[in-house]
């Protein structure tokens, strides 16, 4: 069986240079441990790591960004987030920007390696009161959750458009045209004041819009 592949970006030195020892006495081969992500696409294509271990609080270009990176440059890459960080926003941003599990720093070791084995299987590992966020996250709308004083056909779009299709897969669902379901797009990143497809994901999953 081949050996993981894994590549870290932490800024914490210190931290790196413990996990990396972590891993390697666990048979894990470390193509690579780094304290930015600026070049996160080039590193995966080159080292082509089967994990990644990413941290969001870093110098330069932000972990969640790293993540887009590593997706963009090597869909096959699964990228567990490994951070202090328990907040709604940075969780549904990493969540929308492709990460595959998301660890709080305070795992034990032995998590961490059931995590990378989990993410490798085609799970998604998370600690628990991530994945308590997640589930809240599923559950039914609050009852005067239409703030942003969305119209019906728009919370639909913007359903289709959490479940991740483009505007052409959005319209033929719907049976509308093109410019219709970009019209409605507009409209709605308006309405929730955001610039994107991306940002409009985030509020509608972390304030549960729809």
């Amino acid at each position: 069986m081949p050996t993981t592949r894994i590549a870290i970006f932490e800024d914490n030195e210190r931290l790196r240079e413990t996990l990396t020892y972590l891993l390697k006495m666990n048979d894990y081969e470390v193509v690579g441990d780094y304290g930015r992500c600026d070049e996160a696409a080039t590193i995966v294509r080159v080292y082509q790591p089967d994990v990644v271990l990413m941290d969001i609080d870093m110098p330069g270009e932000s972990g969640i960004q790293g993540v887009r990176f590593i997706k963009e440059a090597r869909p096959d890459t699964a990228v567990i987030m490994y951070t202090v960080f328990e907040d709604d926003d940075k969780l549904f941003q990493c969540l929308c920007a492709g990460a595959n599990g998301y660890l709080l720093k305070k795992t034990p070791p032995a998590r961490l390696f059931d995590a990378i084995q989990e993410v490798l299987e085609g799970g998604a590992p998370m600690s628990p009161v991530i994945a308590r966020k997640v589930l809240l996250s599923f559950q039914a709308p609050e009852t005067g959750n239409n703030k942003y004083d969305l119209s019906a056909r728009e919370i639909e779009v913007l359903q289709w458009l959490t479940k991740g299709y483009s505007i052409k897969s959005i319209a033929s669902e719907m049976h509308l045209a093109f410019d219709t379901v970009r019209s409605h797009l507009k409209n709605i990143y308006r309405k929730l004041h955001v610039n994107c497809g991306k940002e409009a994901i985030a509020k509608a999953i972390s304030e549960r819009i729809v």
